[in-house]
């Protein structure tokens, strides 16, 4: 089947043949690796870098005819809060693709509108409030300190610091200004919830399989608050000094393991994601849930959190790869 990796990229002159010395390299990228399984599973690829324009993209999809389009971005022109647009254009020009809607990919990158329709479907959600850009951040009486403020549009743990935390009205006015002044947009201040750090991958659609839970343990936090900072998630130098690791989670109750499957379940449909995504979630002390995230455009890399989910449920890449296709060609032949 003539299947189409799309991908944000920053070598806007590159042509597939550029692309696919890369995947021969065995170079270690989410685009190459998904590619990399769809010409192992003997489907015919044509790798698409998006980069400034859009019409470069569309030339080679026209040409190239594909039954299904893997989208890979995460990005347009450096804006993560962008990512929708693809998914737009696509839908526009009638491509089979794989993953969320528009909708969905533009609901779930807005942290406090996630919250509003999770907490309506009865999902416990931490405390928030929500400081456009030039307001002034006036905190809500029950919004009770310590409290952790994030860039209301990006994902995968960026402008999160153990700055992020703060602990009286001075520091959050302060914090909520950077998030402003760096980002360019919405802070969103949430009460942070002390917990275990649970991430739930799901694939599917009308009938959902909830992979296996994983698990972000925090080694040697030598006073530093155990929450999942960009540099906890990415620097791989930070992680193995503060010994930071993704594991598979042990001691979950049967009661716990059938909640986070009926919280994630219904998380997912109530976002309208569609073949896969990803559920964060806090476990407290006394065995509450709280979702904290839901990303509908996780990280598919090979040996990534996700992709060895799938394989703990008995999935290998290639296997994984083809299951998101199969989701994919089923849901818009349905």
């Amino acid at each position: 089947m003539k299947v189409a990796v799309v991908f944000d990229t920053l070598h806007p002159d590159w042509e597939d043949t550029d692309y696919k010395k890369e995947v021969e390299a065995k170079v270690e990228e989410a685009e190459y690796d998904v590619a990399r399984a769809l010409m192992a599973l003997a489907h015919e690829v044509l790798m698409v870098g998006v980069a400034e324009q859009l019409a470069p993209v569309l030339e080679r999809l026209a040409a190239f005819e594909p039954k299904l389009v893997f989208n890979g971005c995460e990005s347009f022109r450096g804006r993560a809060r962008h990512e929708y647009a693809l998914a737009t254009v696509l839908e526009m020009h009638g491509y089979r693709y794989t993953g969320s809607s528009p909708t969905g990919l533009l609901v779930a990158r807005n942290k406090s509108l996630t919250k509003k329709i999770l907490a309506h479907h009865g999902i416990r959600v931490p405390a928030f409030a929500e400081f456009r850009p030039g307001e002034k951040p006036v905190r809500p009486s029950e919004l009770r300190f310590p409290l952790i403020v994030k860039p209301l549009l990006e994902d995968a743990s960026v402008g999160i610091s153990q700055a992020s935390v703060v602990e009286d009205d001075a520091d959050l006015t302060a914090r909520v200004k950077f998030i402003h002044e760096k980002f360019h947009q919405a802070a969103i201040v949430e009460e942070l919830i002390e917990g275990r750090e649970l991430y739930v991958g799901l694939v599917g659609n009308q009938t959902l399989q909830v992979l296996p839970v994983v698990e972000l343990t925090f080694g040697e936090s030598d006073g530093e608050h155990r929450i999942a900072t960009y540099k906890a998630k990415w620097d791989e130098e930070y992680r193995k000094r503060k010994k930071i690791k993704n594991v598979f989670a042990k001691g979950l109750s049967d009661e716990v393991g059938a909640k986070i499957g009926d919280i994630c379940t219904t998380a997912f449909h109530a976002l309208w994601l569609q073949d896969y995504g990803r559920v964060d979630l806090r476990l407290t002390h006394d065995d509450e849930l709280y979702v904290l995230e839901v990303n509908p455009n996780p990280f598919l890399a090979a040996e990534n959190e996700m992709a060895d989910a799938a394989e703990k449920a008995g999935m290998g890449y290639t296997d994984f790869i083809q299951r998101i296709v199969d989701e994919a060609m089923a849901r818009d032949s349905a």
